[in-house]
C-alpha cells in the first residue's frame, strides 16, 4: 500500500511546480508589450480561474484515488482515456525539453563556462535521478530544495523591487504589437491549464483529499503569480533577459542555484507524470524507467531548438487539454461519473474535438471576447451536458 502524502507536502510539491524559467519569461512577454499597469486585472484573472480548474480536476484524482489520465475513464471510456494518455506522454516529452531548453539557455546567458547543448545534458540527468529515487523517498530533500530557492527568490525579489523603476508605458523596443485584455488573460490562464492533466497524479494518494488538493492548487497559484511578478520586475530595470536581470542584481553563484533548482524541481513532476501517463496506456511499463527515458528524449528535442515554437506549443496544449478538463467535470460532478461502458464516451469525444475546433479557429481571431481556451470549456461543457439534462 502507497504512503498517503501530508498536506504540507502536497503544497510543497505545487508551489515547486510554479517556479520555473517559463513562468519568469511568460511574465517577460507579458509586461515587455502591454502598457504599464493594464495587465494585472487580467493576469490575477485568468490565475484565479485556472487555480480554480486545477483544484477541480485534481480533487476528481483524489476522491477515486486514480491517476490524472485514469480519471478520464470516467468521461471517455477506455479507449477515450488512451488517448488522451498517449497525447499527454507527447506533450509531457515536449514540456520537458521546453523547461529544459529554457533552464539551459537562462545558465548559459549567465557566461558560464559551458555550452548549451553540455547544460541540457546535465539538467536533463539531474531530473532522470530524482524520478529514480521516486517522490515517496525524496520528500525531504524537496522540502530542503524548496526552502533553498524561495530564501533565493525572495532574495532577486527584493532587488528586483529596489532596483525597479515603473514599468514603461509602452513596450520594450523591438515589440511592435501591444497586447490586449484577452491577449493577457490568454497568457496568464494557459500556464495552469498546462498541468490539468498532471495534477491528479499526485493528490490520488494525499491523506486529506479536499485539504490536500486546494493547498496544492493555491499554492501553484501563488507560486506561478510570484513568478510572472518577477518577470514584470525584471522588464521594470529595462531588461527582458531574466539572465541578464541575475546579472545586474550581483546574484552570480545563487543566481545558478535559482536556475537549477528551478528547472529540476519543475521538470520532475512533468517528467515523473509521463510515466504515469504511459502506464495508463500499458499497466506493464515501469514509471520510474519511462522517466528516465523521457528525460533523455527531451535532451535531443531541447537541443534540437524546440524553443523557436515555444508560444505555439503552450496555446496547443490549451487546446487539447482546456475541453478535455471541462468535459471531465460537467461529467464527473453532474454525471453518473462511472459511465465507462456505455455510448456517452463518444459524445463526450464529440463535446471535447467541438472544443479544440473552436479553440483552433479562436486563436486565429486576435483578441477574441473571453479567448480561446474559456470559449472552449464554455463549448465543451455545455455539449457535454446535454446528455446530462436529457437523462435527467
Amino acid at each position: 500500500m502507497k504512503n498517503k502524502i501530508g498536506i504540507f507536502t502536497n503544497g510543497i510539491i505545487w508551489f515547486g511546480v510554479a517556479i520555473s524559467v517559463s513562468e519568469i519569461e511568460a511574465g517577460i512577454q507579458i509586461a515587455s508589450a502591454s502598457p504599464a499597469n493594464s495587465f494585472w486585472i487580467p493576469l490575477i484573472l485568468g490565475h484565479i480561474l485556472g487555480g480554480i480548474l486545477l483544484f477541480f480536476i485534481g480533487l476528481i484524482g483524489a476522491k477515486l484515488q486514480m491517476n490524472a489520465m485514469e480519471t478520464t475513464k470516467t468521461a471517455f471510456g477506455r479507449y477515450g482515456s488512451k488517448f488522451f494518455a498517449a497525447l499527454n506522454v507527447m506533450q509531457l516529452i515536449a514540456w520537458v525539453a521546453v523547461l529544459n531548453a529554457q533552464g539551459a539557455l537562462a545558465l548559459v546567458n549567465l557566461n558560464l563556462p559551458i555550452s548549451f547543448q553540455m547544460t541540457c545534458i546535465i539538467l536533463a540527468v539531474l531530473v532522470a535521478l530524482w524520478v529514480y529515487i521516486g517522490l515517496e523517498r525524496s520528500s525531504k530533500l524537496t522540502t530542503g530544495v524548496m526552502t533553498v530557492l524561495i530564501v533565493l527568490l525572495v532574495v532577486l525579489s527584493f532587488k528586483l523591487f529596489l532596483a525597479n523603476s515603473p514599468v514603461p508605458t509602452t513596450a520594450l523596443s523591438g515589440i511592435s504589437k501591444t497586447l490586449s485584455f484577452w491577449n493577457i488573460f490568454e497568457i496568464s490562464i494557459a500556464m495552469p491549464i498546462s498541468w490539468l492533466p498532471v495534477i491528479s497524479d499526485y493528490t490520488r494518494d494525499a491523506e486529506k483529499p479536499v485539504k490536500a488538493t486546494a493547498v496544492s492548487a493555491t499554492a501553484y497559484t501563488i507560486a506561478s503569480l510570484w513568478m510572472y511578478f518577477i518577470g514584470i520586475g525584471v522588464v521594470g530595470i529595462g531588461t527582458d533577459n531574466v539572465a541578464h536581470a541575475i546579472l545586474l542584481m550581483g546574484l552570480g553563484t545563487p543566481g545558478v542555484i535559482i536556475l537549477v533548482l528551478s528547472t529540476v524541481t519543475t521538470n520532475f513532476l512533468a517528467t515523473n507524470s509521463a510515466g504515469e501517463s504511459a502506464k495508463s496506456i500499458y499497466t506493464r511499463l515501469n514509471a520510474k524507467t519511462v522517466g528516465v527515458i523521457v528525460s533523455a528524449l527531451s535532451i535531443i528535442i531541447a537541443i534540437s531548438g524546440i524553443m523557436n515554437h515555444y508560444i505555439d506549443f503552450l496555446y496547443l496544449i490549451s487546446s487539447v487539454f482546456a475541453p478535455m478538463a471541462a468535459v471531465l467535470l460537467v461529467s464527473f460532478y453532474f454525471g453518473d461519473n462511472h459511465d465507462d461502458g456505455s455510448g456517452v464516451w463518444k459524445w463526450n469525444m464529440f463535446a471535447w474535438f467541438a472544443g479544440f475546433i473552436v479553440y483552433q479557429i479562436g486563436g486565429f481571431y486576435d483578441s477574441i471576447i473571453f479567448g480561446p481556451t474559456l470559449l472552449s470549456i464554455i463549448v465543451s461543457a455545455a455539449l457535454a451536458y446535454v446528455p446530462i439534462l436529457f437523462k435527467k
